[in-house]
């Protein structure tokens, strides 16, 4: 459909323009910088909300609404509430991102570049898990349930206090990456891959990408139920999901540089998930 195509080019747009243009070269972000970004991309996801209202109001270029959306007001309160239920689960993916840059002695230097090919990666992989969850809800009603138990279990695990720090380095991405290809012990700059003696070896750089990614996918078991506890219209939840991605990098370098004051952050996404669970049985009745 038109409308769906409109919106990944427009996403692809946005993200060719971060890389290339506003941040060409490998760089670190200040708080001050991160904070700006953050709130550049939060910008453009509220104004994308005007364009959600004409879609569902107006019918513009014909877009047909998924189900359970009344009108353009109740469709930009679902899409709102389900950027901002994206955006706070985020953080806690951050935490962990934190974690394999610095298990993996990932400077943050080159940090930008994993996180930019993590994010288009994610959006693949999210739209698959979006599509294949609201096909299930579709055909099956009691998958609402199962959804409900993923979140009521992820907001439990959150409340154990793990003191030991997990060994990435016999994590199933690493051992994966090293089953296909060797991996160098050294970073090549910001690359992925480099050739050593005809050979082609994944550089450090590639393997915390592989792991960026998987565990993006780990969190969304958390966060697209919780969504389409929200709102189980397919374009909503994808578009919601897309502008909190993008704004993950940005958002990472802020939090990373104010770690310190996020004390009872897990708490906060226990309640969060609780609530997500809250509303997937309302919705049930």
């Amino acid at each position: 459909e038109f409308v769906w195509f409109g919106f990944l080019a427009l996403f692809l747009g946005l993200l060719i323009l971060d890389l290339s243009i506003l941040h060409r070269e490998s760089t670190t972000l200040s708080v001050k910088q991160a904070l700006f970004w953050t709130a550049v991309w939060v910008s453009v996801a509220m104004s994308y909300a005007g364009v959600i209202y004409g879609l569902y109001e107006y019918r513009w270029l014909g877009f047909e609404p998924g189900p359970g959306v009344a009108g353009g007001a109740d469709a930009v309160v679902q899409y709102v509430t389900g950027y901002l239920l994206e955006w706070s689960l985020s953080v806690d993916n951050i935490f962990v991102i934190a974690l394999i840059f610095s298990y993996l002695k990932i400077p943050a230097l080159y940090q930008y570049r994993v996180l930019f090919w993590g994010i288009v990666g994610a959006i693949v992989l999210r739209g698959l898990m979006i599509a294949t969850g609201t096909a299930l809800l579709a055909h099956f009603d009691w998958m609402f349930y199962v959804f409900g138990a993923i979140l009521l279990i992820s907001a439990l695990r959150m409340l154990r206090d793990d003191d030991e720090a997990p060994d990435f380095g016999g994590s199933f991405p690493a051992r994966l990456v090293r089953r296909f290809m060797p991996v160098s012990e050294e970073l090549d700059r910001a690359r992925f891959f480099v050739r050593r003696d005809g050979i082609l070896h994944a550089t450090p750089l590639f393997v915390a990408l592989v792991m960026v990614e998987l565990t993006d996918v780990v969190f969304a078991v958390d966060s697209i139920p919780a969504i389409l506890a929200v709102t189980q219209d397919p374009f909503l939840v994808f578009t919601s999901n897309a502008f909190a991605i993008l704004g993950l990098r940005s958002l990472y370098f802020a939090v990373a540089g104010l770690m310190v004051m996020f004390r009872y952050l897990k708490y906060s996404l226990v309640l969060i998930l609780a609530s997500g669970l809250a509303l997937t049985g309302c919705q049930k009745k």
